[in-house]
């Protein structure tokens, strides 16, 4: 049978529960495999795995069990290896490279920063901001709309300063907020998001972390910020023993 892993400890990390379970209808027993330094934890795969809320749940939920003694590497949801010796055999080829990251994330977790604009916040903004657009806007408004021909070119010089805008602010909103974290991963682009940055950050500096975050909502209020953590540190831990099973997750 296949093998689900949930993360990477260290195999001096405390014992798990012998009740825990994790995914799987009924609920699979969570197991640790041990090799060497390393040891993951996992259960068995169960068949039709999707990412349904029941799902996602037992699997945070194990990963938190896991890192409430210690340092977890976290696996993505749907994490799957074809049988336990994969896994061992991973985490010993690996074992250099996975004992360092364990060093590295102990003590962290991981936020993920969102921002959007908010429309008509922005495109006041950019015309307040550009005396070439006011006059054009205002040319085309006294001359009933102005023509085809200018409608579009104002279309086009007002989408091209919300480009601009976009750039601009995704980089004062990373610049604002990396000094207080440990590394940053920057996510797949996505439809709708100028922003989509994960941070590294100490616990013990998340509420001033949170409060920067929070200072940026407020002082710009044509941004729409959102903030997703404490998560385990997904992002900044490199694929594992295994890879999700055709299963994703936001």
């Amino acid at each position: 049978m296949s093998t689900y892993v949930y993360g990477i400890v260290a195999s001096s990390h405390p014992d798990l529960p012998e009740s825990l379970v994790g995914v799987g209808d009924p609920a699979l027993p969570v197991r640790v495999l041990k090799e060497g330094a390393l040891a993951a934890v996992v259960s068995d795969a169960p068949e039709g795995l999707r990412p349904k809320r029941r799902e996602l749940l037992a699997h945070q939920t194990v990963l938190a069990e896991a890192g409430a003694d210690g340092c977890v590497l976290p696996m993505r949801f749907g994490s799957v290896a074809p049988d336990d010796s994969s896994v061992t055999g991973v985490l010993a080829e690996r074992t250099e490279h996975y004992e360092e990251r364990l060093r590295a994330l102990d003590g962290k977790v991981e936020y993920n920063i969102k921002a959007t604009h908010v429309e008509e916040a922005v495109l006041h903004q950019v015309m307040a901001e550009s005396p070439e657009l006011r006059s054009l806007a205002e040319a085309n408004r006294q001359s009933g709309g102005g023509s085809y021909e200018q409608k579009i070119q104002l279309g086009e010089m007002v989408a091209a300063a919300v480009k601009a805008k976009e750039a601009e602010d995704a980089a004062d909103v990373q610049q604002n907020l990396e000094p207080l974290a440990a590394a940053t991963s920057v996510g797949p682009e996505s439809t709708g998001w100028l922003v989509n940055v994960s941070f590294l950050v100490d616990r013990d500096s998340a509420a001033r972390f949170l409060e920067a975050a929070e200072e940026l909502r407020k002082g710009r209020p044509h941004l729409e910020l959102r903030v997703n953590g404490p998560l385990p540190p997904y992002s900044f831990v490199e694929p594992g023993p295994a890879e999700p099973a055709g299963t994703t997750t936001e």
